[in-house]
């Protein structure tokens, strides 16, 4: 890798020669305007990691380029005039086009900014160096501070003076964070760690959306424990999670992950580390914004389950394995694991937490339509009768004979018929 700007590697990939893509650089081309994309896709290009989004930035005003995007037929999308961002759709594809910017004032959470054609004062307006990377239509890199040598050696480092780039937005402090876990390995740049401890309080002015975003990207990276320890040690993380923290179980349930071959799960994390008891689960669940679903998958994660224990048998472990769902089950055995202190190669521990790979559920063989066929008349005594049966099938361990199922549904539903 070289930094040298105008003059670096060159990246390759489907991304970059994509039809969608390739659209839009040449509606950029026509009209003799400069483009490149930014940021994480030539970023993860560089070390091998798949390519989600294509960001673009341009020197051309949005005016120019909702003209030269109108002129190839491109469908435009303002998303942003204000910030000099527009979304270009084709294909299917989309992809956010901004203006090469400079900021003009900052308070925080937003920024005024002017448009520049300098590549430069762009890259110097962003958080760290490992983001200041462009590449053009050819795959060709510009790097003008220094991201390339940061990328190597796996460092996130911010750009330029540390305080300054979070008082333009303290979300960086979380992103600091999020990255170094993402991409450093763990390893926390010390100006950045500093300076994210110092102005720590500015968490406070951040949109909750914003914060729980951020955080549950963070825990869903490799290295989240590493960093979640000196973000507990420096008051950063009370600030963001109300209630306790218990980074070394963050750390177990990431090493049991890791020993499975399954990759970090930010429900499990966050149950791992914050979630004793429901109180804990709501308190965090509207501090984060989380959705219903999380905020339901959170709390059986949290939950503190006896079934879950290797001791017991395997049908009572089957039978919290229907109850659950595979998924919900996978989470809560790993944060039980992790609970438990047992090694991450706890060969008991593993095979329980291994069940769903192994063992499908069956699907409940009676519905209400056959409850109603024996004569029971439809209401809640059609539920009551089928939650009596299924609860016989599960302490039975799901018996598969069918004149022995079917007797046990007539018994509980004569019960019921006058």
């Amino acid at each position: 890798m070289s930094d040298a700007v105008g003059k670096g590697p060159r990246v390759s990939g489907e991304w970059l020669t994509s039809k969608p893509l390739a659209k839009v650089f040449a509606a950029f081309q026509a009209a003799n305007s400069e483009v490149r994309a930014v940021g994480g896709a030539v970023r993860n290009s560089l070390i091998g990691r798949p390519v989600i989004d294509v960001d673009l930035a341009t020197t051309a005003t949005p005016d120019a380029v909702i003209r030269l995007a109108n002129d190839a037929g491109l469908k435009v999308v303002p998303t942003g005039l204000d910030h000099g961002t527009v979304t270009l759709v084709t294909d299917r594809a989309s992809f956010e086009v901004t203006t090469l910017r400079r900021d003009v004032e900052t308070d925080g959470r937003h920024a005024v900014v002017a448009f520049t054609t300098s590549w430069e004062e762009d890259a110097r307006r962003r958080d760290f160096t490992i983001n200041a990377l462009y590449c053009d239509a050819n795959g060709t890199v510009y790097a003008p501070i220094g991201g390339l040598a940061d990328l190597r050696r796996r460092r996130v480092r911010f750009i330029g003076d540390a305080e300054a780039r979070i008082r333009e937005d303290y979300l960086r402090i979380l992103r600091f964070f999020r990255f170094s876990a993402e991409y450093g390995n763990g390893h926390l740049d010390a100006e950045g760690l500093r300076a994210s401890i110092a102005l720590k309080e500015g968490l406070s002015r951040l949109a909750a959306e914003r914060i729980g975003s951020e955080l549950m990207k963070l825990l869903a990276a490799p290295c989240a424990a590493e960093v979640v320890k000196p973000m507990h040690q420096g008051g950063i993380f009370g600030l963001v999670v109300p209630g306790r923290a218990d980074p070394d179980c963050l750390a177990r349930l990431q090493a049991i992950e890791a020993g499975l071959g399954q990759p970090p799960d930010a429900i499990a994390g966050l149950a791992a580390l914050a979630i004793s008891g429901p109180a804990e689960t709501s308190a965090i669940a509207e501090r984060l914004r989380l959705s219903n679903a999380e905020a339901a998958a959170l709390e059986t994660a949290g939950d503190v389950n006896p079934d879950l224990d290797p001791a017991l048998s395997d049908a009572t472990a089957r039978a919290a394995l229907y109850r659950l769902g595979q998924d919900a089950f996978r989470r809560a055995v790993r944060v039980a694991w992790a609970r438990s202190k047992a090694s991450p190669t706890d060969n008991a521990w593993r095979r329980l937490a291994l069940l769903a790979d192994r063992w499908c559920p069956p699907t409940m063989p009676f519905t209400g339509g056959d409850v109603v066929a024996l004569g029971v008349p439809p209401g809640p005594a059609v539920g009551r009768v089928l939650k009596a049966f299924e609860a016989w099938w599960l302490a039975k361990d799901f018996p598969v004979d069918r004149a022995e199922r079917r007797r046990k549904l007539e018994d509980f539903a004569r019960k019921f018929v006058d």
